[in-house]
Formats: structure tokens, sequence, C-alpha cells
């Protein structure tokens, strides 16, 4: 990391410094090596740019059986849950980015590192540093801090909230995403263990086994219904901005309002060619518990214009 290399570099250049103010003037020879390589030094940091934004960090911690009061920690459940959450974090990401399917590797997994660099205070845990999303995989506006909050916020809603909460981040971040943060709570709970999560100066941390439990059970794909719908009626209008539409079904039981799948990548060309047309359409529905369904259009595909009577 750059700022590591500056801080190394600040520090090297100290100890040359210091050496070069000991030895006398006059000696040359012993000098030479010295002053060429702070001339080194001196160049290398002059290339780094002058502001260097530090990595973001999170803080991982444990209570429970694996874990010993804030010393130490089992090896083996602390490669297993990070891993699990490296998992979640993953998945979210993709999620965000529209990337996600419903089965197969989770995309990018290996350009979207967590890097631990050191251990967390308080109950025994981790410090890992989120890595840079800049670059050609990741033109999308989506920041590594951006799905740690998304998932901190999962675990507190999954917790404390109601299913409509759950609901909400589903929507966003994709179902197999949330699936994939009920995994890393399951290979925590398995051995007797909860965990808190610390970002950006906020912190949520479980208050028991059986909380963390809780979140698990409502996070399952057993709680979370994912069906197919088909309706006739017509678009009254879409939203290409924030990518939400209004359906007004044929037979007057309600507008149904939705969101749309990120392979439309044209959301105008629903305005131009669908908008008020009598239409069959298929909808991907998903329902957290007994919370409001969400319907989202995932593909041009599920379109059919009808003729009108």
């Amino acid at each position: 990391m750059k700022i590591r290399r500056k801080d190394a570099l600040l520090s090297e250049i100290g100890e040359v410094k210091a050496i070069l103010e000991r030895i006398p003037s006059e000696n040359v020879i012993d000098r030479f090596g010295l002053e060429s390589r702070l001339a080194e030094l001196e160049a290398e940091l002059a290339q780094l740019p002058d502001r260097i934004q530090e990595p973001e960090r999170l803080s991982l911690t444990f209570r429970g059986e694996p874990v010993r009061g804030s010393s130490a920690i089992s090896a083996d459940f602390a490669g297993s849950a990070s891993s699990a959450f490296v998992d979640a974090f993953s998945a979210i990401i993709a999620g965000l980015k529209g990337h996600l399917k419903y089965s197969g590797p989770i995309p990018d997994k290996v350009s979207v590192p967590l890097m631990i660099t050191g251990v967390a205070t308080g109950s025994f845990g981790f410090e890992m540093e989120l890595p840079n999303l800049q670059g050609e995989f990741f033109e999308e506006r989506v920041s590594a801090g951006d799905a740690v909050e998304i998932l901190r916020e999962l675990l507190r809603v999954s917790a404390k909230g109601t299913d409509d909460d759950i609901s909400d981040i589903v929507e966003e971040i994709h179902p197999r995403a949330v699936r994939k943060v009920a995994d890393f709570l399951s290979e925590v709970s398995k051995k007797g263990a909860w965990c808190g999560l610390e970002f950006r100066d906020s912190y949520f941390k479980y208050s028991s086994l059986d909380e963390l439990k809780k979140s698990e059970k409502r996070l399952r794909k057993e709680n979370i219904s994912e069906t197919e719908e088909t309706y006739f009626g017509e678009f009254q209008g879409f939203l290409p901005q924030g990518r939400n539409f209004e359906f007004v079904v044929s037979d007057h039981s309600g507008i149904i309002r939705g969101r749309l799948g990120p392979d439309i990548e044209d959301p105008d060309v629903l305005n131009r060619e669908w908008l008020h047309r009598p239409t069959r359409v298929k909808f991907n529905v998903v329902q957290v518990g007994q919370g409001r369904p969400r319907f989202t259009l995932v593909s041009l595909d599920d379109l059919d214009a009808q003729n009108r009577d």
C-alpha cells in the first residue's frame, strides 16, 4: 500500500540523516554511499502523491465458546468464520454491482480481498483493511465501505428490525447475498459464538448467541420466498434514474410498484416502447416473512405485448 511505503520512506530518510549527522563532512568516502541512498529515497518520496487516502478498516469481534476473553481465539474457528465473512462481503459487492447470479462463483471475489491487519481490541477479533474498488472492474459507483455498512445494517435489522426492513436490503443486494450472510452467522453460531461489527464509528454487536441465531433464521431461504408471478395490465411509468416502475393490473386489483433488474441495461426503452401498452409480464417476487412483497422486472424477455380487446 502506498501509505505504508510513504511511512517506510520517511522512517528510513530520518535514519539516514541521523547517521550522516554523526559523520564529519570531510569523511567523503564514508558519506558517499549514505548520501546516494538519501537521494534515492527522497526521489522516490517525491514521486508519491501529496495526499494519500488511508484505506478504511473494520473490526470484526467474537464472544463465546471459541474465545478466551480478549486474549485468544480458536484458530480453527477464526479461519472458518473469517472465510465465511469474506464470502458474505464479496457477495454483497457483487449484488450491489448487479453481477451476482443465483448460482456459480461469486464474481470478482479475488479482486475484493479483505486483508487482516491486526487484532481488534475488546472481545477478541480482527481488524480488516478494505480493498480499493477503483479500476477497470469497478466502473460502477460502488465502494467497499457501502458493502460493509449494508452488511452491518443487515445484521442489525435481522436482529431488531421488521420484515420490511430486511426486505429493503434484500431488494438492493440480491437474495443470494443475504443467504451468504446467513451462512456466516451459521458458521459463528454452530461453534457457540456471537459477533460484533464496527465500521466508521458505528457498532452493532449481538447481545447473545440466541439473538444471533434469531438473525440467522430470519435470513435463511426458508424465510425469504422467491416466486415468479404473471400479470396482465399496463405500465404507467418508468423512472430510469431510480430504476422504478408502476404497473396497473387490468382486473383493477391494484398497482404494482417495483424495480428493474440489473440485466435491463437501457431502462429508457421501456418508456419508448412499453408505456400504456397492454402487456403480459412476468415478475420476480421476493417476500421476507410477513413483509410486503417486492416485485422485480428481471428481463425484457419477460414482457409480452397483448392486443386490446
